[in-house]
């Protein structure tokens, strides 16, 4: 035998024909060209398996890639088609004349029953190798078993519905568990539930499905030839909830609601479309014999499974008295039907036949044809042959069916993902809803097409039709791209206008003030739209044009409020005397610009306002700016007016710490001219030095002396340290002030002493006054009677100066007596040094062989050597490397320079007579060398290196040198 099922293209088969006229057929919409770039696919396609079977194919089922078909009477093969190499065939173990008459494959192809026509049932498991007859369904002739899809598994089917040839409808359950010879039987238990009736009696259940909806509802359809039932309710409530039992319960004492029609096939079969495997079925179509009954299934509803049903009547040719049906799948949007010949399908939408599919003679009659649900594939077989349908792109045309229904919801959404069928969806249902004057909806469907903008817009402006014109307008410039700037200008000016026009026209009509708000709202919302604000932006400046000519100030201020054009709002409430206005737009977008620009015109009419609100913004603007503003609001001269002017300067000053000399300078002007009182408060407080005031000295100085302000031009002369003009200006004013001044420069007393004359003859000259002289020649001890004495006029008598005088003269002898009592102690002094010089000429040091260098630590007569009185000993060389770091660096220099010239001096002479005169001719010369060895000794040896002033100097030095004071820590580790 040939591999089972290795499918090819049988040439005798043929591909699908699709019908004209049918939906499935693409003919282009006119006006647009529908240009194919690749062969279209059937959507149904016929394929022929490759086998051929050892007896004739009794019945065939297929579910969830599982295949079952029984051969002959007593064959059954199993096939998983994800392993077509792998067939398991089975014997059903019949001796007798018994045929198969129907089987039955749950949806997860684990169990499978067979119906045989001796009222037996047989169960045969998908993980089993033995067929087990159901003992308590023997006596029943089975014709449609509804599975549990909710709870069934593959080792078991849970509660199902069985419906049987006498019209009864069974609760059953199979397990698969086999056990031994006594183990437990399949069926776990086999009860009745309910029988349906027709006119004539009890009527065979020719289908049965059985479906579970939300929060616990049931639903059961039931099919007989002629009626279709419904059974709707609740599980019961205990240890049978999970059953059907509770459901028929309800309909115990009245008839279930049922479809009836009269025309009779002698059988009738029930289809379901589901979408995906496990999920609830979507659609119904009951073969019968009037037509097909279709419908949608909602198991949301209460009363009723079934909803927008309707009756397709059966093609020409097909029908109880012609060539009735066999079978019927459906599937998203046909039902196709067997006939003993061929295969037609029709579309569920229009009733149209799709395809009519023929098979050859020599196949035989087809038998039947079933759908695995888990994959979409139809299968249909004969007697001595097996096909397969597959189904490629149903949903592919069905938008043009939909659109001719005018359907446009479910056409646009079966060409979502087609830009060009979409376009010409929403193309023709703009123009739809145009014709049912439908003009907003029309504007919204034609604003996403690709048709032309200038016609769309003339259709709505001949209609008069603006605000649909401004709808289209505004979708328009939603989709535009950002580099589309002309168009957006273009749309954004036109839609301005379109408003404007409309809320000139409502303004006027007392009876059109709703729709005015009304569009007054829509036209802010357009202006405000942050989707078109970009947009918006780009075109201000003629949208405030178009604002301008309309009149419309109102929305000029709203839109450049939008624009964050703050400049634009605050200039129309500053040109309407809207000042407080303006400073609120102003202290609310808190810009500086805004703020240094208008500040001249509002300072004129709202000063204290104004001045607050730079207050509350404090460094955030530039003083420096705000000056101009200041100096023309404060040129009036008025009090208010300049006293604003300086509470903000003070605030500058002393709360921002302002130290810009124009500042500083503005508010020493306005001191100066309105508040004299606080100008030399000011001054005083910036202090006196000249290196710290912020002011501008001489501008002070100026300023201070154009208005007669004596004492602060005093306080800025000595800022200056100009004490003699100081002294000068504020003898015109208080002599007290001029003390002051004269005592100020500590260091020259000589000035001191000069500027304290000035006082003094001012005293004596100018207010003639002796005692007030008297008075100052004692609070200045630099001055003396004689000092002050040329001043006086020759008429006044010497009693005045009589206590001066005497106290001058005890002062002048208190003086000498200090000086003779020094000289003496002077000369006792000198005394001392010499009697100590004298003793220190006979002081002498011992040296013993052993003692050693203080320094280097060997023996100390090796080399020439120092001996000091505090008993301290050093080797010539080791003092002079101990003294040289602490000596300054000139002494260094001269330290060098001795030593240079002792090297270059010739060694003392012991010979002869000549040798000496040679000695004594280079003394005439030069330095000897005793004395070069003198001065050396002068700057080594003056102190002990140990106990001298040189080791006081250096307590400070530390002990190691900081150079090598990381290798000698390193020398540590």
């Amino acid at each position: 035998m040939a591999s089972i099922l290795d499918e090819y293209e049988d040439s005798l088969s043929r591909s699908a024909v699709l019908q004209p006229g049918c939906p499935s057929v693409g003919i282009p919409h006119s006006g647009y060209v529908n240009a194919q770039l690749e062969k279209e696919v059937p959507i149904f396609t016929k394929k022929r398996i490759d086998f051929t079977p050892s007896e004739r194919i009794t019945s065939l089922v297929v579910s969830c890639s599982q295949l079952c078909m029984s051969l002959g009477k007593d064959t059954l093969l199993r096939i998983d088609l994800g392993k077509t190499n792998e067939p398991n065939q089975m014997e059903l173990g019949r001796k007798d004349d018994a045929k198969v008459h129907k089987m039955f494959l749950d949806h997860t192809g684990s169990h499978l029953l067979i119906a045989l026509s001796s009222t037996e049932v047989l169960y045969v498991n998908r993980n089993g190798q033995k067929v087990r007859p159901l003992a308590r369904w023997k006596g029943q002739l089975v014709e449609s078993v509804g599975w549990n899809k909710a709870l069934g598994t593959e080792s078991s089917t849970g509660p199902i519905l069985v419906g049987t040839a006498q019209g009864q409808i069974f609760e059953a359950e199979l397990s698969a568990s086999e056990g031994g010879l006594f183990g437990p039987a399949p069926d776990l238990y086999f009860r009745p539930l309910y029988v349906l009736n027709e006119e004539g009696g009890p009527a065979p259940v020719c289908s049965l499905e059985a479906e579970r909806g939300p929060e616990g509802r049931g639903f059961v359809i039931a099919t007989t030839r002629q009626r279709l039932f419904q059974f709707i309710g609740r599980a019961s409530e205990g240890a049978e909830a999970q059953g059907f039992s509770g459901l028929f319960a309800a309909y115990v004492d009245h008839p279930p609601p049922f479809r009836e029609f009269p025309s009779s096939l002698g059988y009738s079969e029930l289809a379901f479309y589901t979408p995906k495997l496990r999920s609830a079925p979507r659609a119904f179509a009951w073969m019968m014999g009037d037509g097909v009954l279709y419908g949608s299934l909602d198991c949301g509803r209460p009363d009723s499974l079934l909803s927008e049903e309707r009756v397709w009547e059966y093609p020409e040719g097909v029908g109880p008295d012609a060539s009735p049906p066999l079978a019927i799948v459906l599937t998203q949007f046909h039902f196709l039907l067997l006939l003993a010949d061929r295969v037609e399908a029709v579309c569920t939408l229009t009733g149209q036949v799709v395809l009519r599919d023929h098979f050859l003679e020599k196949f035989g009659p087809l038998r039947h044809m079933v759908k695995d649900s888990s994959t979409g594939h139809l299968w249909v077989h004969t007697e001595r042959a097996v096909f397969r349908y597959h189904v490629q792109r149903e949903a592919r045309d069905v938008w043009r069916t939909y659109l001719d229904m005018n359907r446009f919801d479910l056409a646009k959404e079966y060409c979502r993902e087609r830009p060009d069928c979409l376009d010409t969806v929403l193309a023709r249902e703009a123009d739809f809803c145009f014709r049912q004057r439908r003009y907003l909806e029309s504007a919204r469907c034609y604003a996403l097409t690709q048709s032309y903008f200038e016609e769309i817009a003339l259709k709505f402006l001949e209609a008069r039709q603006e605000e649909a014109l401004a709808e289209f307008l505004q979708r328009k410039l939603a989709s535009l791209k950002p580099a589309e700037r002309t168009q957006a200008t273009l749309l954004t000016t036109w839609l301005t206008e379109l408003y404007l026009s409309r809320l000139g026209a409502l303004q006027g009509d007392p009876e059109a003030l709703n729709l005015y708000r009304e569009t007054r709202e829509h036209f802010r919302a357009f202006l405000s739209s942050p989707r078109h604000k970009e947009w918006l932006f780009a075109s201000r400046a003629s949208i405030h044009e178009l604002l301008a000519s309309h009149g419309d100030t109102e929305h000029m201020v709203y839109f450049a409020v939008i624009m964050q054009d703050y400049e634009r709002v605050v200039a129309y409430h500053c040109q309407h005397e809207a000042y407080e206005e303006a400073l609120a737009v102003l202290a609310r977008h808190r810009d500086p610009q805004l703020f240094y620009k208008f500040s001249p015109i509002l300072i004129r009419h709202i000063p204290r306002q104004l001045v607050d609100a730079w207050i509350e913004l404090g460094s955030r603007l530039d003083a420096r700016q705000l000056i101009p503003a200041l100096v023309n609001y404060s040129q009036g001269g008025e009090a208010q007016q300049v006293s604003q002017a300086i509470r903000y300067m003070e605030f500058c000053v002393n709360v921002l710490g302002e130290t810009e000399q124009a500042i500083h300078n503005y508010l020493l002007s306005l001191y100066a001219r309105g508040q004299p009182a606080s100008l030399l408060a000011y001054l005083e407080q910036a202090g006196t030095s000249p290196h710290r005031v912020h002011y501008d000295l001489k501008y002070a100085l100026r300023l201070c002396a154009e208005h007669g302000h004596h004492r602060a031009c005093v306080h800025v002369y000595k800022v200056l340290e100009l004490y003699e003009e100081a002294v000068d200006l504020a003898l015109q004013v208080d002599v007290d002030l001029a003390k002051q001044c004269a005592d100020l420069p500590e260091e020259d007393e000589e000035l001191r002493k000069k500027l304290w004359l000035k006082i003094a003859r001012h005293v004596v000259q100018e207010e003639e006054d002796v005692q007030t002289a008297m008075a100052c020649l004692a609070s200045c001890p630099l001055l003396k009677i004689e000092d002050v004495l040329p001043f006086f006029p020759d008429f006044v008598t010497i009693d005045h100066f009589k206590e001066a005088i005497c106290s001058s003269l005890k002062a002048y002898n208190h003086h000498i007596q200090e000086l003779q009592r020094e000289m003496e102690e002077a000369t006792a002094s000198a005394q001392r040094i010499r009697r100590d010089l004298q003793e220190l000429r006979g002081r002498y040091g011992t040296v013993e062989p052993q003692d050693k260098c203080a320094t280097c630590d060997f023996p100390l007569l090796n080399r020439p050597f120092y001996l000091f009185l505090c008993g301290h000993m050093f080797h010539a060389d080791c003092l002079l490397q101990a003294v040289r770091p602490g000596l300054p660096a000139y002494k260094q220099v001269r330290l060098e320079e001795l030593q240079r010239k002792l090297g270059a001096a010739p060694p003392p002479s012991k010979g002869s007579a000549r040798a000496k005169e040679a000695e004594a001719g280079a003394a005439t010369t030069g330095p000897s060398r005793e004395q070069l060895k003198a001065d050396l000794d002068e700057l080594v040896a003056a102190e002990c290196v140990y106990c001298g002033e040189l080791m006081i100097r250096s307590i400070d030095r530390p002990f190691i040198d900081p150079q090598r004071y990381e290798e000698e820590h390193l020398s540590w580790l």
